[in-house]
C-alpha cells in the first residue's frame, strides 16, 4: 500500500513538473507583437510593402515576431506616431520625417540634389553618407532608421502655364503653394518662383479658389490623387523626393537579439530597395493618367533640367544657419560625388 502511495505521489509530482515546464515553455514562446504605423491608405504601394515586410519578418522569425500593420494614420498622424516611437508605445512606423523634432531632418526635402531614380538609389543606400546622417539624427531622439522608402519624385502642378519653366532668372508668373519649410522657400524663390505657405489640408480649395496657382509639395501620385481635378499643367522637374522613413523605436531595438535585428534590417533594406522600382513605375503610370485626364505634362531631360537644378543648389548656403554650416558643407560634397558618378 505504501509503495502504491509513493508511486501515485511521484506520478502526480511528475505530471505537475511536466505541466509547469510546458507552461514556462509556452510563456517563453509568446510572440512579440509589433505595431507598424503607416500614413497611407490600405491599397497604397507603401502599405502593400509594409504588409510584405510583416509577412517576411513573421516567416523569418518563425512567428516569434508578429508585425501588425496600421495604415491610414490609424495610430495618429506622423508627428504623433514619432512621439510614440520615442516613448516606445508604438514599435515601428513608415512615415514622413518629422522635422519639428530636429530641423536637420529637412535635409530629405532639399531641392535640386537628385533628379533621377538612379541617383536616389545611391542617396538612399544604407551604407551611404545621406542615410547615415538621417540615422544619426533619429538615433539622437531615440529612434532607429532601418530604411528609406521612396514614394515618388516631386514636380510642380499648376493651373497656369509657367513662363520659361527652365529659366531660373525670370519670374514664372504664378504663385505656388509650398510646405512651410525653408528648404522649399529659399530654393524656389532663388529660382524666381513666387511662393506662399498653405496648410496641407487647404491646398485643394486654395488652388480651386485662386488663392494660389499651384503646388510643389506633392509627388506625382499624390498630385494626381489629391489635386487632379484642379490642375491643368504638370512640370516634371524631379527636383526632390517624397520619402518615408522605415523606423523602429530605440527602446525595442535595444532589446532585440542580434539575429532578430539582422532579420528586421534585411527586410527593411529589401522594402526600401524595391520602393525605387515601384516609385518609378507608379510615376510613369500616373503621368499617363494625368495626360488622359487632360493635364498637360511637361517632360524634361536631365540636361534640360540642369540650369534650374543648379539654381536650386546655389541657394543651399542659405540653409547654413538652420541646418549647420558643417552639415551643409558635407552635404554639398557628398551630393556632388553622387551627381558626378551618375552622369
Amino acid at each position: 500500500m505504501l509503495q502504491k502511495g509513493v508511486i501515485k505521489h511521484l506520478t502526480s509530482l511528475s505530471a505537475a513538473v511536466i505541466s509547469a515546464a510546458l507552461l514556462a515553455q509556452g510563456a517563453q514562446a509568446a510572440p512579440l507583437i509589433v505595431k507598424f504605423a503607416g500614413q497611407n491608405p490600405p491599397d497604397h504601394h507603401a502599405t502593400i510593402a509594409m504588409n510584405g515586410f510583416a509577412k517576411e519578418v513573421g516567416e523569418k522569425t518563425q512567428g516569434r515576431i508578429q508585425v501588425k500593420v496600421y495604415p491610414a494614420n490609424q495610430l495618429g498622424d506622423y508627428s504623433l506616431v514619432y512621439e510614440e516611437l520615442i516613448r516606445g508605445t508604438i514599435e515601428m512606423a513608415a512615415i514622413s520625417f518629422p522635422s519639428q523634432f530636429d530641423n536637420r531632418m529637412d535635409l530629405i526635402y532639399v531641392q535640386g540634389y537628385t533628379s533621377s531614380y538612379k541617383q536616389v538609389a545611391k542617396v538612399y543606400d544604407p551604407n551611404g553618407w545621406f542615410f547615415k546622417k538621417m540615422d544619426e539624427f533619429n538615433k539622437e531622439l531615440g529612434v532607429k532608421l532601418l530604411g528609406m522608402y521612396l514614394e515618388g519624385m516631386v514636380g510642380m502642378g499648376t493651373t497656369k502655364e509657367l513662363r520659361e519653366p527652365l529659366n531660373p532668372k525670370i519670374d514664372k508668373g504664378v504663385l505656388l503653394r509650398i510646405p512651410n519649410m525653408d528648404v522649399f522657400k529659399t530654393a524656389l524663390e532663388g529660382a524666381h518662383f513666387r511662393t506662399i505657405s498653405i496648410p496641407f489640408a487647404d491646398v485643394y480649395q486654395s488652388i480651386q479658389t485662386g488663392v494660389c496657382d499651384g503646388d510643389t509639395g506633392y509627388s506625382i501620385v499624390a498630385a494626381y490623387t489629391a489635386l487632379g481635378d484642379v490642375l491643368k499643367h504638370w512640370y516634371n522637374y524631379n527636383k526632390n523626393t517624397e520619402c518615408l522613413g522605415i523606423m523602429i523605436s530605440g527602446k525595442l531595438w535595444e532589446k532585440l537579439s542580434a539575429a532578430d535585428k539582422k532579420i528586421l534590417q534585411a527586410a527593411a533594406a529589401k522594402m526600401a530597395a524595391n520602393s525605387i522600382k515601384t516609385a518609378e513605375a507608379n510615376d510613369m503610370k500616373y503621368l499617363d493618367l494625368m495626360r488622359k485626364k487632360g493635364i498637360k505634362v511637361h517632360m524634361y531631360t536631365p540636361k534640360e533640367l540642369k540650369p534650374i537644378m543648379d539654381a536650386f543648389a546655389s541657394t543651399w548656403g542659405k540653409l547654413d544657419e538652420t541646418k549647420g554650416k558643417d552639415l551643409m558643407a558635407e552635404f554639398k560634397t557628398e551630393m556632388k560625388k553622387i551627381t558626378d558618378s551618375t552622369k
